[in-house]
């Protein structure tokens, strides 16, 4: 076994709580921690009972942090199974069509790409081992990793490139825009390939850790059907089935390309909607990583035995969708002062704070905090339900109007609640959901809907981004007929994402984002919610891993203490 040290963090997270001692004390709370530690050469898993410190601040907000340091050993070979709840049933685990997180958390550990994106952000060989790019940015030559195998046993070479870039972009994957990126790909030998873009593009190299390379007979045998019923991949783990609303099953893939991973033997996803099962789930040991859990949540299971909760925040925007591509042509919508009159409608902070206890911040667009070009003068639209009155009366709607609303039911915590309460501050300046009610469905329907732009004029729904920046949620929500989850356009949203999508410069394109987070401030395509912290609950056992700003993790070193 390899000697390396593993820090075990172990955040114990106490939500907004009033108390009733003096501001800035302190209390304590006797609470079992537990450890993996080594006795004797053996890795075992043992419960302590310790005092904890809470440190009371002004704001009445607690956090105890506690980070013990430990030597884990991970396993010489892939052992024990990891079981993760999903709080959706994925629509697809074949990427170009995987609908949100959810899927493509999953669908991620049976591909690799032509580049990883690391820990730090960095972009690093992975299919390929090195690359050169052309003077005017429009030409990359990329020289292939040899000796890699697929799951089905066929060796990796350059023409799966062309196969797997030509099956991406069929129009029938919701991301098929997302390929269209390389304007050619084209085989020069058996371990090199050359492409091209139409234009310089930053976020290329990026992009291409996210294709899912397929091999070209397994894909000229089955088709896109096939693959969607069963990925091949070169990734670090193999599908072995999947029982539609029960469970996804994938086995460490044996011949992996990275010596000495995957560290475990198997992992099983299972979809658990309600948060609350999921916490009972950890609790039990019937899952090994609880997502997306509310804060009171997290707070109910600090000290309990053989679970660590972690907090973190995501790069995740949460709106309601104006649509003026379908369905919300020739309403009120097209008037930007019903669109701002909305977003001064709704109490954001109220359900930041009665709904996740404080722990996530009021959005002022696309953009945020830690997103390049984040315009940090734009202060979020306040709660003015007057001013709201006052610009549909301008807009012409003294009386408000009504018009259909639909929502995604228990797809992110909290979210039926979210649009309910959005509905029920909408409905107090005279905007009427038709027919009297959201329209709430099923997600996996509700994201088809959404693909096919056959949602009613206002929706809900989030987008996060793993790039560190928001071009690709911009054009994803604002791309227009060629994005499959867009529904709102515009002649001027398109040439800033033209511009913003073809500046090489960081500086240059910075400045991009900063106008265009004004533009759309101004002229809103939402309804601007809130970003959030997300809470994970995770068994003691579980080593190495990392879950990222995105909410979107890699298990291929993760692995369990003691298996």
């Amino acid at each position: 076994m390899k000697n390396k040290p593993i820090l075990l963090t172990a955040l114990l997270l106490l939500g907004l709580l009033l108390v009733a001692c003096n501001p800035g004390g302190s209390q304590s709370q006797v609470v079992e921690v537990t450890r993996v530690v080594e006795v004797e050469g053996e890795t075992v898993v043992e419960t302590v009972v310790e005092t904890v410190v809470e440190t009371v601040v002004e704001t009445d907000q607690v956090e105890v942090t506690r980070v013990v340091e430990v030597a884990v050993d991970a396993p010489d070979e892939p052992t024990g199974e990891l079981i993760v709840s999903v709080s959706t049933f994925p629509n697809s685990i074949y990427l170009p069509n995987a609908a949100e997180r959810n899927a493509t958390n999953v669908a991620q550990q049976l591909f690799s790409g032509l580049t990883w994106v690391d820990e730090e952000g960095n972009i690093v060989p992975a299919l390929a081992e090195s690359w050169e790019i052309s003077e005017d940015g429009l030409e990359y030559t990329f020289h292939l990793r040899q000796g890699v195998k697929f799951h089905n046993g066929a060796d990796f070479v350059a023409q799966d490139v062309v196969t797997s870039w030509t099956a991406a972009k069929d129009p029938v994957n919701a991301y098929y825009y997302e390929y269209e990126d390389a304007a050619t790909v084209e085989v020069i030998d058996d371990f090199t390939v050359k492409m091209t873009t139409a234009a310089p593009n930053p976020l290329f190299l990026r992009k291409l850790s996210g294709w899912s390379i397929i091999p070209t007979d397994y894909f000229n045998e089955v088709g896109l059907a096939g693959v969607e019923d069963h990925p091949i991949g070169a990734g670090p783990f193999m599908f072995v089935e999947k029982e539609e609303g029960q469970r996804i099953v994938m086995d460490a893939f044996p011949d992996y390309w990275e010596e000495g991973l995957p560290k475990l033997a198997r992992v099983t996803f299972r979809p658990i909607p309600e948060s609350s099962t999921r916490v009972a789930a950890v609790q039990t040991g019937e899952i090994h990583i609880a997502n997306r859990l509310s804060s009171a949540e997290a707070q109910q299971l600090l000290g309990a035995p053989g679970v660590t909760v972690v907090r973190y925040p995501v790069d995740r925007v949460y709106y309601i969708a104006f649509n003026n591509l379908t369905s919300g042509i020739g309403t009120p919508l097209e008037d930007p002062l019903v669109r701002q009159a909305m977003n001064y409608a709704v109490d954001r902070q109220g359900i930041i704070n009665a709904l996740f206890d404080g722990f996530a911040s009021l959005s002022t667009g696309f953009m945020t905090p830690g997103n390049l070009g984040h315009n940090a003068d734009l202060t979020p639209y306040p709660y003015d339900p007057d001013r709201a009155r006052e610009l549909l009366a301008e807009a012409g709607y003294p009386d408000g109007f009504e018009i259909g609303f639909a929502c995604p039911s228990d797809a992110y915590t909290f979210f039926d609640q979210v649009c309910q309460a959005v509905a029920g501050n909408l409905q107090e300046v005279g905007i009427i959901p038709e027919g009297g009610e959201i329209q709430f469905m099923e997600s996996g329907q509700y994201w088809d809907l959404e693909a096919n732009k056959e949602l009613p004029p206002l929706f809900g729904d989030s987008w996060s981004t793993t790039d560190g920046e928001a071009l690709n949620r911009l054009t994803g929500a604002l791309g227009g007929e060629n994005a499959s989850y867009s529904a709102w356009w515009t002649p001027e949203i398109q040439d800033y994402l033209d511009q913003i999508g073809t500046t090489i410069d960081p500086d240059a394109r910075a400045a991009l984002y900063s106008e265009f987070h004004q533009t759309l401030y101004d002229d809103p395509p939402f309804i601007y919610l809130y970003e959030p912290n997300t809470f994970e609950a995770i068994n003691s056992a579980v080593q190495n891993y990392t879950p990222r700003d995105a909410e979107n993790y890699y298990l291929k070193a993760t692995f369990l203490a003691g298996e």
